[in-house]
């Protein structure tokens, strides 16, 4: 069995960025992959601006203002935000609001809590201000022609609103990796179907097909395949055909139903099978080839194929930890490592297993981690109940108070 990291590296060096891209809309991005290098045309601000309601002035005019001897001056002009501004006239004042353009000629902005209007429309101040208070610099947050979004960005909402504070009104983005899924078992029946003795109903395809279109996949759901190696090898032929992968369920394990890994054997390759972990062994990974259905066709190459097991709670975490990060690297995206964070166990586990494993724990009030009770594979429970996954290394029992490796699903699904 190989480790999960060794595993995982294999994974990605494999995985090779899907060829195409299309320009589609800001508003609708989201969640794409840049293309890419998204640059800026302006800087940002485009011009100075000022950071509070107040009033621009020159330093100059109120170097010797005091509270004993406060200056005062005419205010000269109004500016509200979105309107352009008039040079400043020397010795006067002009009333500014936050985000207005500073007028030529001024340097400073007096916030107006710290100024008194007087009954003659006057504005006196009191203190002499610093040169280069309270105003927001051209460029200041951007640059022009620097790049504010390199290409392999996921764009998430606040890299939406960045493209769009420089004017991107369209974005190039890698096409959507086509992702055909399907699942194996003569059990499996889907809600709404009658339950009769020995069945059950397929939570997976609800988990991994809203897993795979929150990672943005185009996703072809090929439904329920029967436990037969005929029908396996004709559903993986089809699912070759115009798809960057092939995901099944279940079925990848070496009893005498388990179809698909021959199927796959048959088909194309496995190049990897059976990982150290726990849940989640039995992962296969490899290729079927395209074009393998009809001696016409014209399709040429392999559409790369991962199975994962039966098990809710496998087939769930081999998913995070495998099949998103190479999802994710085939869109292009170069930063697939998911952020591990250092946390207080407030539990202990008096035995470790031989496999690394992923352990459903949730935080609690004071900042440390709970475990999850029943730990089984087939307990899709812990991961509604749970935060996120403890790491935890082969043969490795926890004591109560110790540090351990916390991947928070939150991290896992982004």
């Amino acid at each position: 069995m190989l480790a999960t990291a060794d595993a995982l590296a294999r994974l990605l060096d494999a995985a090779r960025g899907v060829e195409g891209r299309e320009s589609v809309d800001t508003l609708d991005a989201g969640n794409r992959v840049l293309a890419t290098d998204v640059s800026s045309p302006l800087d940002v601000p485009p011009m100075h601006t000022s950071s509070m309601d107040g009033y621009a002035v020159r330093a100059a005019d109120l170097a010797g203002a005091s509270e004993g001897a406060p200056v005062a001056l005419p205010v000269s002009q109004r500016i509200p935000a979105g309107h352009a501004a008039a040079p400043l006239a020397a010795g006067t004042a002009a009333r500014i609001f936050t985000g207005a353009t500073v007028p030529p000629g001024a340097d400073t902005v007096v916030m107006q809590e710290m100024a008194q209007v007087a009954d003659d429309g006057r504005v006196s101040f009191a203190q002499a201000p610093t040169a280069g208070e309270w105003i927001t610099r051209q460029g200041a947050d951007i640059q022009r022609d620097s790049v504010i979004l390199p290409a392999g960005t996921r764009l998430t909402p606040q890299a939406l609103g960045l493209a769009a504070s420089v004017g991107c009104a369209r974005l190039e983005v890698v096409r959507r990796v086509r992702v055909a899924i399907f699942f194996t078992g003569d059990e499996l029946r889907m809600p709404g179907e009658p339950l009769e003795p020995g069945a059950i109903y397929n939570s997976n395809r609800f988990t991994l097909r809203a897993l795979l279109e929150k990672l943005g996949c185009a996703v072809s759901d090929l439904g329920i395949v029967p436990d037969r190696l005929d029908a396996t090898r004709e559903t993986l032929r089809r699912a070759a055909r115009e798809h960057d992968l092939i995901l099944t369920c279940g079925g990848v394990s070496v009893g005498e139903e388990d179809h698909v890994k021959p199927a796959v054997e048959a088909e194309g390759r496995i190049s990897m099978w059976q990982i150290a972990m726990k849940p989640g062994k039995p992962l296969a990974f490899g290729a079927v080839r395209r074009g393998a259905d009809t001696a016409e066709s014209s399709e040429t190459g392999e559409a790369f194929f991962i199975g994962l097991p039966g098990n809710p709670v496998s087939s769930f975490c081999t998913f995070l930890l495998f099949v998103r990060p190479f999802l994710l690297r085939l869109s292009g995206v170069k930063n697939v490592a998911p952020r591990v964070f250092s946390m207080r166990a407030d539990f202990s586990q008096k035995k470790g297993d031989r496999r690394n494993e992923f352990l459903r724990a949730r935080v609690n009030e004071s900042g440390g981690l709970d475990l999850f009770a029943n730990q089984s594979s087939a307990v899709l429970t812990s991961t509604v109940w749970g935060d996120g996954l403890i790491d935890n290394p082969p043969n490795h029992a926890i004591s109560e108070g110790e540090i351990v490796r916390f991947i928070p699903f939150s991290e896992l699904m982004r």
